[in-house]
């Protein structure tokens, strides 16, 4: 299983990033092959300065080694190895118009001493994440992953579209990172879904990313914008740092595992604003955002 993922996901990073040049239209990914001393390595690809992407990352993993002290006391486990492969991508527009967007699409081993498989699972999801509101946008990004799901189980979306709203919530903030989509985590083998289930479903998710996100970028990229929106974005990625750095595990797990620091902090955008108890003008376009960002909303229905 770990090395059908790894294809894949070697060949969804191919396709994903071959599109996104073709609609910046002006940069390219530079790639960066780097290798873990513990065990593994990666083949991290980033744009910057782009036409449409002011930066941006689609990265592939694949390390294995002694699950760390610290992972393990985790996992409630003692002496396990790990293996885990995925794809992470961060793509930060240039126009506030344009929302952010994540997605990651992850295989998980951990094997006893005797080199035993003791564990497996898949994760990952994909999530969107708007400076300023098109709820057209919303349900179309909404949409695609419901169809993903429904491929798959009638209950998959609004089960993984709940987690996601759970997920990405900056506690602190009181708020959602951004307008969700799916996540999913710890997908195992059970009596009605074998592993191979699970991967058809976790790459039909992945394969899904280019037509949940490529049609919004398509429609908004050219639309008119002011330095006045361009420092609310400014102000929102800082929120998005904030998540990212306190809440996320993805993050939490590279740093605890002697990941490697410019892949992992890639999902970093690169201009933010912190602004001192900075409030959106009532009745704005900035305030209808943060409404949403705090109640989550039903896209579908």
């Amino acid at each position: 299983m770990k090395e059908k993922f790894v294809t894949y996901i070697k060949k969804l990073q191919n396709e994903i990033t071959s599109a996104l040049e073709d609609i910046d239209g002006k940069a390219k990914f530079k790639e960066d092959k780097w290798t873990r001393q513990e065990g593994g390595g990666g083949q991290t690809r980033v744009i910057e300065n782009g036409a449409v992407f002011e930066k941006g990352g689609v990265n592939i993993s694949e390390v294995f080694g002694k699950l760390p002290d610290s992972m393990q006391a985790y996992f409630g486990v003692k002496d396990a190895d790990f293996f885990a492969c995925g794809l992470s991508l961060v793509l930060h527009p240039k126009n506030p118009k344009v929302p952010t967007v994540h997605a990651n699409w992850r295989y998980f081993e951990m094997y006893d001493a005797e080199g035993n498989i003791v564990d497996s699972w898949f994760g990952g999801g994909q999530d969107l994440t708007p400076y300023y509101l098109f709820e057209e946008d919303a349900k179309h990004f909404h949409q695609i992953c419901k169809n993903a799901c429904d491929a798959h189980n009638l209950e998959f979306y609004e089960t993984y579209k709940k987690r996601c709203d759970e997920y990405f919530w900056n506690a602190h903030r009181e708020e959602a990172r951004g307008i969700g989509g799916i996540f999913f985590d710890y997908l195992k083998e059970t009596e009605t879904m074998k592993m191979q289930d699970w991967y058809n479903f976790v790459t039909e998710v992945g394969n899904s990313f280019l037509e949940s996100y490529l049609p919004i970028v398509e429609k908004r990229k050219n639309l008119p914008y002011s330095e006045e929106n361009r420092t609310w974005q400014e102000i929102r990625r800082g929120r998005y740092v904030e998540f990212n750095l306190v809440h996320d595990k993805g993050t939490l797990f590279g740093l605890k595992t002697n990941g490697r620091i410019e892949s992992i902090l890639m999902s970093l955008p690169p201009v933010v604003q912190w602004k001192y108890d900075h409030q959106p003008e009532i009745g704005s376009e900035e305030e209808k955002l943060i409404e949403v960002l705090k109640n989550p909303k039903d896209w579908i229905n």
